[in-house]
């Protein structure tokens, strides 16, 4: 019996003739695969400006510096997310914490965005950047945000790690609302570069700022200089920045897949179609679906519902496992972590996410996934459900 994994990567022979190409060439980093990534990544996105990096944390990490995120300041983010959501902020010596997720999307909930910038705005702890994120590929709700952005004074970092491709209100993921917008490129995402990243942003500043973060705070480009140069061999260091460079290699590959992206995202949203109707009438929450938005499908999370829901998702996740199905849970809620604990956080902060967790357990999706395997995932949750 084949193992069903949770996600996998999709690699075709104009992906291998891709990056085959770049290892042939003259550049295998800092060439023209990646400025060619990042016009098309732009063009995709309907974004002035692209800066794709070594990986999203990286991203998270030089778009909260460029945004002035530092000693003393103030970054919520959501519960219902990776660590690196909320690592980004602490990398820079900011103060964290989290705003409770809509129960139905698993995403940053406006009306608790909303209550805690009222109780913050009297105590003067309003926070300098919210990082909203676009759990399993659905956009969080950016028009309400950037209202609430407007009249409170905070700049919006979209961590759409999840939804490459995905789009909200008839444009893009990262076209309008946050002030820039992570994307990721791990393995299992939407599209793969196999690590890598990528800010996009509609502000030329921050851009600006972003390139140089990006690799060590340094600059060769004549109009940026701050001293007159040399020589033609002249650079600066205007700033500390990082390594935090992709390579042309991925970058070549990155190119070859978003050529597949629409493609691949039809086949993502038909296996969820499929899904949403095998497993109605069971014990489960199905993923939320939106007529303002796009999801590109990254993960199909369930909750179990009903009593015990902790006790009854451990057996279906055990029991799924022993069927070869390689289900997993996204997210433990961040601030339960040791380290967040430390910080000062508890169980019982974030209700809404730590309910949904309980409960939570995500199942294969991924272009490859055979109508066939899907049947037998939902055979096996029936039989688990039904013992």
């Amino acid at each position: 019996m084949d193992f069903i994994p949770y996600s996998c990567q999709n690699i075709d022979a104009a992906d291998i003739e891709a990056v085959t190409s770049v290892l042939c060439s003259e550049y295998l980093t800092q060439g023209p695969a990646v400025t060619r990534f990042e016009g098309l990544f732009a063009e995709l996105h309907q974004v002035k400006h692209t800066v794709a990096v070594a990986n999203a944390t990286a991203g998270l990490h030089i778009a909260c510096l460029a945004l002035g995120v530092g000693q003393g300041k103030r970054v919520w983010t959501s519960p219902n997310s990776f660590l690196a959501s909320a690592n980004c902020a602490l990398y820079c010596g900011a103060d964290i914490d989290f705003v409770d997720i809509d129960p139905a999307t698993r995403n940053m909930s406006v009306a608790a965005l909303q209550t805690k910038l009222d109780q913050a705005l009297p105590a003067g702890t309003l926070p300098h950047v919210v990082i909203p994120v676009d759990f399993a590929g659905l956009s969080c709700d950016l028009r309400e945000m950037r209202a609430l952005a407007d009249r409170y004074g905070f700049r919006i970092l979209e961590d759409a790690s999840h939804a490459t491709g995905a789009s909200y209100l008839g444009r893009p993921i990262g076209s309008q609302y946050a002030d820039a917008t992570v994307f990721s490129f791990h393995a299992v995402k939407i599209v793969t570069t196999a690590e890598g990243g990528l800010v996009a942003t509609q502000h030329d500043e921050l851009a600006a700022k972003l390139r140089l973060l990006r690799s060590h705070g340094m600059t060769r480009e004549a109009s940026s200089l701050l001293n007159t140069p040399d020589g033609p061999w002249y650079y600066e260091q205007q700033c500390l920045g990082y390594n935090y460079r992709i390579t042309d290699i991925q970058a070549a590959l990155g190119s070859s897949q978003l050529a597949r992206l629409p493609n691949m995202h039809a086949a993502r949203a038909e296996l969820a179609m499929r899904y949403d109707e095998a497993l109605q009438g069971l014990p489960l929450r199905l993923p939320a679906r939106s007529t303002d938005s796009v999801s590109a499908w990254h993960l199909y999370a369930v909750e179990v519902t009903g009593a015990q829901p902790s006790k009854v998702r451990r057996k279906l996740f055990d029991d799924l496992r022993a069927a070869g199905v390689g289900v997993n849970v996204h997210y433990i809620p961040i601030h339960t972590q040791p380290h967040f604990r430390q910080l000062g956080f508890a169980p019982g902060d974030f209700p809404a996410a730590e309910a949904y967790y309980a409960g939570a357990i995500s199942l294969p999706l991924f272009p490859a996934l055979t109508q066939a395997q899907q049947a037998r995932i939902v055979d096996a949750i029936r039989r688990s459900l039904s013992a």
